[in-house]
């Protein structure tokens, strides 16, 4: 699925009101005050309407007659949608949601990216290997700011699923580039991180050399690499994450998984 488009009042109501729900500030079953939150948020009632609209097709709201608009529960939200992955990891400090997000990503990246780079490949092209081969560079680069860096971790990893040439592992991108972008700029906040480029490297020159079986084994390389990474920057066993781990770019330290 597309994207939301963030833009005007529209755009800002639907995320307004979705940070909330995913946030636990209005809770699952809770039914919504329409008027008091017009009021609130200083919307017309029709615009509030219409975002609820956008929150309904993800499976975040629903509306019943005698019962009114409400907050559906969490098993019926859309969690591998785009925008709600994206709106669990916009706000500032990284909750324990947030923590147990990260690790489950990391559990689907580990079943999804080592299948999907023996497809890369046996099925790269030239125009692949180029887009690969910019990512790991502009990652290389030792004057690059943390925001470049998350780019070019992105960019990596989409090209590689675009490289297996499979129209629906291309779309996985949509379900992994969020919370490996949060998963990066937390992992950018801490210092003594490992140097990504290697590992990105070595996937890079084995799918170049059309090996599926060394692609798979550094591809399984790279992600425990991110692993640790994430896990000395992980919050204690409730959950709760650590003071260090804001997302800040304001250090910098690995340069993405």
């Amino acid at each position: 699925m597309t994207p939301y488009a963030r833009r005007g009042v529209h755009g800002q109501t639907v995320e307004a009101l979705a940070r909330r729900i995913l946030g636990g500030e209005i809770p699952e079953g809770a039914t919504l005050d329409l008027v008091a939150l017009q009021s609130e948020l200083d919307v017309s009632l029709t615009a509030l309407r219409e975002s609820l609209k956008v929150l309904a097709a993800k499976g975040m709201v629903d509306a019943r007659q005698k019962r009114g608009t409400f907050v559906r529960a969490r098993a019926d939200w859309n969690l591998l949608d785009a925008d709600v992955l994206r709106w669990q990891f916009e706000g500032g400090r990284t909750t324990g949601a947030e923590w147990s997000l990260l690790r489950n990503l990391a559990e689907v990246r580990a079943i999804i990216e080592p299948a999907a780079v023996r497809l890369a490949a046996e099925r790269r092209t030239e125009a692949d290997l180029l887009l690969l081969e910019t990512a790991v560079e502009a990652m290389a680069r030792q004057d690059a700011d943390p925001g470049h860096a998350v780019d070019a971790d992105l960019a990596f990893h989409r090209a590689l699923l675009a490289a297996t040439h499979n129209e629906l592992l291309e779309r996985m991108e949509m379900v992994i580039e969020s919370g490996l972008a949060h998963r990066d700029r937390i992992v950018h906040s801490a210092p003594h991180s490992e140097d990504p480029v290697p590992a990105h490297r070595a996937v890079l020159d084995a799918v170049r050399d059309r090996d599926p079986q060394a692609a798979e084994t550094a591809m399984r390389a790279l992600l425990d690499q991110a692993g640790r990474d994430l896990a000395r920057l992980d919050g204690p066993e409730d959950g709760t994450a650590t003071d260090g781990a804001t997302g800040s770019d304001d250090t910098k330290g690995s340069r993405g998984q």
